[in-house]
């Protein structure tokens, strides 16, 4: 298993793997990515802030991180943390915990680059997943009701209400 930076040929597979992740969310009943912006998704890999994991010689997860996020974190953002956003895993390899994997590579990401702490964060109404980044080792930092009027933010963040996590490094 590998983590490398995504690549401009993975496009089409990452939003495949997007397009899973929403079918996932339609099907249990949670809140939907709605549809992200190509441009987006290039500069993220221009910027070498998107990321994949392989494993068995295909893409088994997928993510961004930033190195700020003060349109979620507000007056809490600093530039101390690395923020974990848009994981998207492979239906063929669930149940492998590659958050977890994640994570591990976002702790030694922030021993190597001076910060402290690992953030995310996802729709307050998502209690299961919630409850799995707090097994994964995250603990809750707040929450933040976004209105309709949040820009800057993919679609989906609107008039979402949030719940904020943080693992302490």
């Amino acid at each position: 298993m590998k983590i490398l930076n995504s690549t401009p040929e993975d496009t089409e597979t990452i939003f495949e793997l997007y397009q899973l992740a929403t079918e996932y969310q339609r099907k249990n009943g949670y809140n939907l990515w709605k549809e992200f912006d190509r441009e987006l998704i290039a500069t993220e890999i221009e910027e070498k802030r998107h990321w994949k994991i392989v494993e068995e010689g295909e893409v088994a997860c997928i993510f961004s991180i930033f190195y700020n996020d003060p349109l979620l974190w507000g007056k809490d953002d600093n530039e101390f943390s690395i923020y974990i956003h848009r994981i998207a895993t492979n239906p063929k390899f669930k149940g492998r915990s590659l958050t977890k994997v994640i994570i591990d590579w976002a702790k030694a990401h922030c021993k190597e680059t001076d910060r402290k702490y690992i953030r995310m964060d996802t729709w307050a109404d998502n209690k299961n997943l919630g409850d799995y980044y707090i097994k994964c080792g995250f603990k809750i930092a707040g929450h933040r009701q976004l209105d309709k009027d949040a820009k800057g933010l993919p679609k989906h963040y609107s008039t979402l209400s949030l719940v904020l996590f943080e693992i302490v490094i």
